[in-house]
């Protein structure tokens, strides 16, 4: 089985840092995964979040686009119950028409951040998530120009018009998600790094439901945690960090972003948080290129997947380049 290997960047924020540092080290980070060959680059949607920069994917694909040439550039994903399908389609047009051939539409349907940012993005009133699954029809309509005579908006376009339309992805991470994928025949990109257990199965049911629309056929991607380094000990201090953050963001204690691996390993666990970090662990491939290939190929062959997103952070982002360039390096070895 050929794997295809991308990123998902949520723009990390490291203790001491600042959102606009951070945001440089997500195109400094598109431009490399750019040259060490990955498949695409999606970043995140968050809101209220403190330690994560990347509020608006839209806005910061129009600046990543800017700065590649090649590479497949999406979000990882719009959080589409809090708008109107025809603002999003009118969005990804625009990122069509500036990048012909290069945007994803990943829509999903999380919050992206705590209750009150949720009600702030609805003007006050409580999200209908039961709406996502006519929203994506409706997305779907809009960017491609497929609005029935029968419709109140028969007439109206998406503009700009573009000869292409940005693909939808299905993000999630239950089996609804999954099964949502299937009914509508879109690719689904499953969160194996927000719940690893049950991914597994969600995707063979994404397989067996799979209804095809237009021809379309299914895909599956998983995105996971990667801290990959020379070494297991080196792996292992780096990872430190994203253990410590995951730790404190479970428990919901306050966090100034991600820590430096000498705090975290200083840290003094309790015993449950020795069991939180452990459960987290099955989140997260840690170790060296030939480890996390070896997982992330297993992995990938339990979820039946045609693609891998790389998940990663780290205090210092040099380590944070090292991961993927190593996974990359291992992945073309492979060929």
């Amino acid at each position: 089985m050929t794997l295809t290997y991308s990123v998902l960047d949520q723009s990390p924020i490291s203790e001491g840092s600042s959102p606009q540092e951070a945001l440089k080290h997500t195109a400094i980070l598109a431009k490399y995964a750019e040259k060490w060959g990955y498949t695409r680059f999606w970043v995140s949607e968050h809101h209220d979040a403190p330690t994560l920069a990347s509020s608006s994917p839209e806005l910061l694909l129009a600046h990543l686009g800017a700065v590649t040439s090649t590479i497949r550039l999406g979000s990882g994903g719009v959080m589409l119950p809090h708008y109107a399908a025809f603002k999003v389609a009118e969005n990804f047009k625009l990122l069509e028409a500036l990048y012909p051939g290069r945007i994803d539409a990943g829509m999903g349907r999380a919050p992206g951040g705590m209750p009150r940012a949720s009600f702030a993005l609805n003007e006050g009133k409580k999200r209908d998530t039961s709406l996502f699954p006519k929203q994506l029809d409706e997305l779907r309509m809009y960017l491609t120009d497929t609005i029935p005579e029968d419709h109140p908006y028969y007439g109206m376009k998406a503009t700009p018009v573009s000869p292409n339309n940005p693909p939808i992805w299905i993000l999630g991470s239950s089996r609804s998600s999954a099964l949502l994928a299937a009914e509508k025949g879109l690719p689904y990109l499953f969160a194996h790094f927000i719940n690893g257990e049950g991914g597994q199965s969600f995707t063979k049911e994404y397989r067996k439901n799979f209804k095809s629309h237009e021809g379309s056929r299914p895909y599956i991607g998983f995105a996971i945690f990667a801290v990959c380094q020379e070494t297991q000990e080196k792996a292992e201090w780096v990872a430190s960090s994203l253990d410590l953050l995951l730790s404190m963001g479970a428990q919901g204690m306050p966090s100034q972003g991600t820590p430096p691996p000498e705090k975290a390993v200083a840290y003094p666990y309790s015993k449950f948080e020795k069991l939180l970090v452990a459960e987290n662990r099955r989140r997260m491939i840690v170790g060296t290129p030939q480890h996390v290939a070896n997982q992330l190929e297993k992995l990938a062959s339990e979820y039946e997947a045609d693609e891998v997103m790389l998940v990663s952070a780290a205090y210092d982002f040099k380590d944070k380049l090292k991961t993927y360039e190593l996974i990359a390096e291992e992945m073309k070895r492979r060929i």
